[in-house]
């Protein structure tokens, strides 16, 4: 469970470190299965934006009830995963994230998500972890992106330099096993893998049953199992609140 002063620090900094580990068979498992994934789809070697359209194994780790605990301890005792993605970033060749705000992406309304970030590897300044402004979540607004067609970027959408200071942006440094919480209008990004070591890293996408999966609103330039518009909602704990999620098995 979260401490109060972890909780506090999600609440005014955007995210939280917590004083937890995922055990080496949870790592090597979230590994096997990632395995199989590039076995089948080798196209994903960098990034997958939905592993659970391929494998559902993945969901053993959503279910964890140690990392459920913690989200509900954030979001509330209702929730649903909607999403789970896979950052690689295989060494010297991981792209770079560039600065956004996930809610800037997700069809969710009202916009509310924790994310888990597990990491898979170290991640270090190195090879591309995780940055983030602290306090940028506050707002509860989304800055202005604009599209960024240049190569070597994992997303198309840059928030506007004009909206925050990278000055004061933090490196979220984890071991192996570790993870982070972060909040859905945080702004964040990562530099490329240009290190001689991977950068593995799983994402849980959690968000709580009073807002609701818009699949109408749904990004449709992307098809297949990939399209948003197909995402499995997957109810983790509680009811649905809203009495509005589609819960039907899409893939």
């Amino acid at each position: 469970m979260l401490t109060a002063e972890e909780i506090d620090r999600y609440r005014t900094d955007g995210y939280v470190i917590p004083d937890f580990r995922l055990g080496d068979d949870v790592i090597e498992e979230i590994r096997g299965a990632h395995a199989r994934l590039l076995d089948k789809h080798p196209e994903f070697t960098d990034y997958c934006p939905a592993v659970l359209a391929f494998d559902t194994a993945f969901l053993n780790i959503a279910r964890l009830p140690a990392i459920l605990d913690m989200v509900a301890q954030i979001i509330g005792p209702h929730f649903a995963l909607w999403n789970s993605s896979f950052f690689a970033k295989p060494a010297r060749v991981g792209t770079k994230t560039p600065w956004h705000q996930d809610g800037e992406y997700w069809p969710i309304r009202p916009l509310a998500t924790c994310s888990v970030w597990v990491a898979v590897d170290p991640a270090t300044p190195d090879n591309g972890c995780l940055r983030v402004i602290p306090g940028s979540h506050r707002r509860r607004e989304l800055g202005r992106h604009e599209f960024n067609g240049a190569q070597g970027l994992s997303l198309p959408l840059e928030l506007r330099a004009d909206e925050f200071d990278e000055g004061t942006a933090r490196d979220i440094v984890l071991d192996t096993g570790q993870v982070s919480l972060h909040d859905i209008f945080l702004i964040h990004g990562s530099e490329p893998n240009r290190s001689a070591r991977p950068r593995r890293g799983m994402t849980l996408r959690y968000m709580p049953t009073t807002s609701v999966y818009r699949r109408d609103l749904a990004d449709g330039r992307r098809g297949g199992p990939l399209a948003m518009s197909e995402r499995t909602l997957y109810l983790m704990r509680g009811e649905d609140r809203s009495g509005a999620n589609d819960f039907r098995i899409r893939r």
